[in-house]
């Protein structure tokens, strides 16, 4: 497995570290998420909450982190948005929450959450590098672990939030921590040593055994990089959090756990304003 996102279940693959373009990430990872989804929802559903924004596996939520600000009558967007949680709980809280995701069967999922709620998430399938929306529709776009780590052609994501953000909008995101890629994605104590370079940016890459074909891609880059992405791209950066593992908290999810969390940071959260000027 990856950094501690890739899917758990049974499956005949060989691990490669190799550069993959947009089109077989894309490719790959569609159907990826499409085999896993309910496992996903029947896993993690009841910590993400069915109308609930965790921001990752420690368990912040965006009630206690407050990175997207005041969300009511906002329109606001979720690249990524799997079943539709966290836009959900953007609805109950005043905002115009909608969700983008390149999965088929999570999108099932939401609509599943939408009935059962009574909150309806209006949800599309598609891809971040070209989102189906006019510029300037949105307020606010954020990703919770969506997306961004799945893009190689992460510019043309992020150019694609600032053409669908108003002046002044707010963007947000989390990822695995870069330092993690640095360790194996183990949550035992072999997860706590180093076994590669941080600056080691070659895609994780998933074949399948039958077939020789990519069946999941994990890109990586640096704290540098997303930095210097957001400025390239008219963003000010103003928060970013590396939220701490909480005393008491028991849940493995992946490669995170207690033992990790309490030595090196397994999630980073990015906060940043477009300024297009």
């Amino acid at each position: 497995m990856g950094d501690g996102t890739s899917p758990p279940y049974d499956r005949p693959v060989d691990v490669e570290r190799r550069s993959v373009d947009e089109a077989s990430s894309r490719r790959a990872n569609g159907p990826d998420w499409d085999r896993y989804a309910d496992e996903y929802q029947a896993t993690h559903g009841p910590f993400l909450g069915d109308a609930g924004f965790v921001w990752g596996p420690e368990g912040l939520t965006e009630e206690s982190a407050g990175i997207l600000g005041d969300v009511r009558g906002r329109s606001v967007l979720e690249v990524g948005s799997g079943a539709g949680q966290c836009s959900r709980w953007v609805r109950t809280q005043g905002g115009h929450g909608f969700g983008v995701d390149l999965s088929h069967r999570q999108l099932q999922h939401s609509r599943r959450l939408d009935e059962q709620t009574g909150v309806a998430v209006p949800s599309v399938r598609a891809t971040a590098t070209a989102l189906p929306f006019a510029d300037d529709s949105f307020d606010v776009v954020f990703s919770s672990f969506g997306a961004l780590q799945f893009v190689a052609d992460l510019d043309d994501a992020v150019a694609e939030t600032a053409r669908v953000l108003r002046p002044g909008g707010r963007y947000a995101f989390s990822i695995t921590h870069p330092t993690r890629w640095m360790f194996p994605d183990d949550p035992g104590e072999a997860g706590l040593t180093a076994s590669q370079s941080y600056w080691d940016r070659t895609p994780y890459v998933e074949v399948d055994r039958a077939t020789g074909e990519v069946a999941y891609v994990e890109h990586h880059r640096t704290l540098g990089d997303w930095v210097a992405l957001l400025a390239r791209h008219g963003f000010r950066l103003t928060d970013l959090l590396e939220p701490e593992w909480p005393e008491g908290h028991d849940r493995v999810w992946g490669g995170w756990s207690g033992l990790r969390g309490r030595w090196t940071p397994g999630t980073a959260l990015f906060g940043a304003d477009w300024d297009p000027r």
